[in-house]
């Protein structure tokens, strides 16, 4: 059974295709419609798009379990296995994986808001830059899974990755924070040889011409930083899914549903995010837990950590930190950042 993907890419090639072809048609109805204008997005236009979101993620889940309940018992190759079983496992692994993209996806927000105090970016942009960050990092992430898909065939990877985990877990808990600084970064050093900048935005113009010549503007350059920020977040995030579930369809789904709500939550969360000093904790746990999964904790439960109690874990994890930041808030807390 450990050998058999349930949803293997050859003969689910269209339903990549069908939900590649309904997130693309989102992401246009958000920005083509009803985000055609420029302007700030406030609190409650946040918190009903990330309602939304979160919606059509469990229900996405819910229909994942529903069609294996009737898909796996027509499947040849699973005769003679409990297929009330494997629907409930692939369920609940695209929830925990949700869940903990979702949560890994709270780093972002804490780098967004410091990018666009440092870029000056006024909010009535900051919608614009996100989303075309997200759509950069929806094609990123497609192809991290598959290079994923590929290498954690091997087993001295599924080892390598769940030490980077690990290691990474513990970086967060124990390491000092180190201030963003993306004028010292080397790619946006090297953009900044490539094109010229102009020195104040162009309204929402990420390129213009002046006097012949083509021109960034400071709105690109905060656009490629927020792209760089989700490289190097994605590195963590792909493999503590992989660490969750083996099925590819799984760790896109649930990597790209947490995605496109980052936007919404962002707007939600960015004037409290100072609140939740535990938060980070619990996001190093997490990534310790799941890269135990992966060098320890699978082989010790017969190959496979039960997905139930992965969910349980990492759900308190996250939401002990949450209760004691907003417990444990200290007498003075420093203002949100300026956008």
């Amino acid at each position: 059974m450990d050998s058999i993907l349930l949803f293997p890419f050859a003969d689910y090639w269209w339903f990549y295709g069908l939900f590649t072809l309904f997130v693309l048609g989102m992401l246009a109805l958000d920005l083509g419609v009803f985000h055609r204008e420029a302007h700030e997005v406030g609190f409650r236009e946040a918190l009903a798009w990330s309602v939304v979101w979160v919606s059509l993620a469990l229900v996405f889940g819910w229909g994942l379990y529903q069609y294996a309940l009737y898909k796996f018992p027509l499947d040849p190759r699973l005769v003679g296995l409990d297929h009330m079983a494997l629907a409930k496992q692939t369920g609940l692994e695209y929830l925990t994986g949700y869940v903990v993209e979702k949560s890994l996806s709270v780093d972002n927000i804490f780098v967004f808001v410091v990018v666009f105090g440092y870029f000056a970016i006024p909010a009535k942009f900051q919608h614009r830059v996100l989303f075309y960050g997200i759509l950069g990092a929806l094609v990123f992430r497609v192809i991290f899974i598959s290079l994923g898909a590929v290498l954690m065939q091997f087993h001295w990877v599924i080892w390598a990755f769940g030490a980077f985990l690990i290691l990474t877990g513990f970086k967060i808990l124990f390491a000092p924070e180190k201030p963003i600084e993306p004028e010292k970064n080397p790619l946006i050093r090297l953009l900044r040889k490539l094109l010229p900048v102009t020195p104040t935005l162009e309204g929402q113009k990420f390129f213009l011409r002046k006097n012949g010549v083509l021109h960034a503007t400071p709105l690109f350059v905060c656009l490629a930083f927020v792209e760089l920020t989700d490289i190097v977040f994605a590195v963590d995030s792909v493999p503590a899914i992989f660490a969750l579930t083996k099925e590819p369809l799984i760790v896109f789904t649930s990597n790209v549903f947490a995605i496109l709500g980052l936007r919404a939550m962002f707007f939600m969360l960015a004037g409290v995010m100072h609140k939740f000093r535990f938060l980070k904790y619990g996001l190093g746990l997490v990534l310790v837990f799941v890269g135990l999964k992966m060098v320890w904790l699978n082989d010790a439960f017969g190959g496979k950590f039960p997905i139930g109690w992965s969910l349980g874990i990492i759900g308190t994890l996250i939401g002990a930190s949450v209760i004691l930041s907003l417990l444990l808030t200290p007498k003075s807390t420093p203002p949100p950042a300026a956008t």
